[in-house]
């Protein structure tokens, strides 16, 4: 089976394409950074940009599955940078879909696509999509799931999957950006520090791309499914965890919400009439998703997809730490 992948040199891409090859798939990776590794491996690699529209629409010629992994992600940026990519890459992949005649569309969208400043306990795929929010990923990222879903047909069938806060070992974001603040004693608990969000391993993650992309005969297409490893965990004790097994002082010192969110102000404000590359250290955005209940009913998942979680928060944090402990 005929397959594009976009992202596929990136953490959860990667793991996507490994599966592939395993199932026999002839894969084709569009992406800036060509993966020689991948390339001996069979894979063919179409080295272009998300908007760039020509390239992406000859890339799904022939295929019978697009798996929309990549995206522009960050708290900070160009409203444009985002747009261009998330929004405008995405609407190039469904226009060369519609015209190969591709039949299925499998897109990697994000949980903060419903972000709504507050708690998120127990939410559901009926929370409406934001149109409100300091960050242009979740609202260029919720630009670009309402259209692939509103491009699902009888000839395309689409379905969008939400995972929430992807790591497991060789994740090289979400964990080593943590564990590098906090050594270097630059990270603060934001509220009081008893907040539980949801996480999903890699793995997991992986498996609801194959699940969902089955599942789109079915009850999926047109459809968004939260994917979580359905164990919350209250954040800061998974962090300070990690911290105290790799032989780290965990951290203790708090910060307000409040004074958080001053201080992200400031630092957009900076960011934005100074010439200073790379993120703030703190935005309006993070300090909510530090401070804020971020877990999710996966009920949907489960009942459509058939979704199970193979990996445990505890298998994946060991070898997690295993990992790291070794490296």
């Amino acid at each position: 089976m005929n397959t594009l992948v976009t992202g596929g040199t990136g953490f959860l891409g990667r793991r996507l394409v490994e599966r592939l090859l395993a199932e026999g798939r002839s894969i084709t990776v569009i992406g800036r950074t060509p993966a020689p590794d991948l390339e001996q491996r069979g894979v063919r690699f179409v080295r272009a940009s998300l908007d760039d529209a020509p390239a992406v629409s000859a890339a799904c010629a022939g295929m019978q599955t697009v798996f929309h992994v990549a995206a522009k992600v960050g708290v900070w940026g160009r409203y444009e940078d985002f747009y261009r990519t998330n929004v405008l890459g995405t609407r190039a992949l469904l226009d060369g879909c519609r015209q190969h005649g591709v039949a299925r569309f499998v897109y990697t969208s994000t949980p903060s696509v419903v972000y709504n400043g507050g708690d998120l306990r127990g939410a559901d795929e009926s929370l409406p999509l934001t149109t409100s929010c300091p960050s242009p990923y979740p609202l260029t990222k919720a630009i670009a799931e309402r259209e692939v879903l509103a491009a699902n047909s009888s000839a395309l069938r689409t379905v969008a999957l939400r995972p929430h806060l992807i790591w497991g070992v060789g994740d090289p974001h979400l964990v080593p950006r943590v564990l590098a603040r906090a050594k270097a004693g630059r990270l603060r608990i934001v509220g009081e520090g008893s907040n539980r969000v949801d996480m999903v391993h890699v793995e997991n993650a992986v498996d609801a791309q194959l699940l969902a992309e089955k599942a789109l005969d079915g009850a999926a297409a047109g459809r968004a499914y939260f994917i979580t490893n359905d164990e919350p965990v209250v954040l800061w004790d998974w962090i300070n965890g990690l911290l105290v097994a790799l032989g780290e002082k965990p951290v203790t010192r708090k910060i307000s919400l409040g004074a958080a969110q001053r201080i992200g102000a400031v630092c957009e404000t900076l960011w934005r009439i100074l010439p200073v590359k790379g993120e703030p250290p703190m935005t309006r955005f993070i300090a909510k998703e530090l401070a804020t209940d971020h877990w999710f009913d996966i009920s949907a998942a489960k009942r459509d997809l058939g979704y199970a979680p193979r990996i445990s928060m505890a298998q994946g944090t060991a070898e997690l730490i295993a990992s790291l402990r070794c490296s």
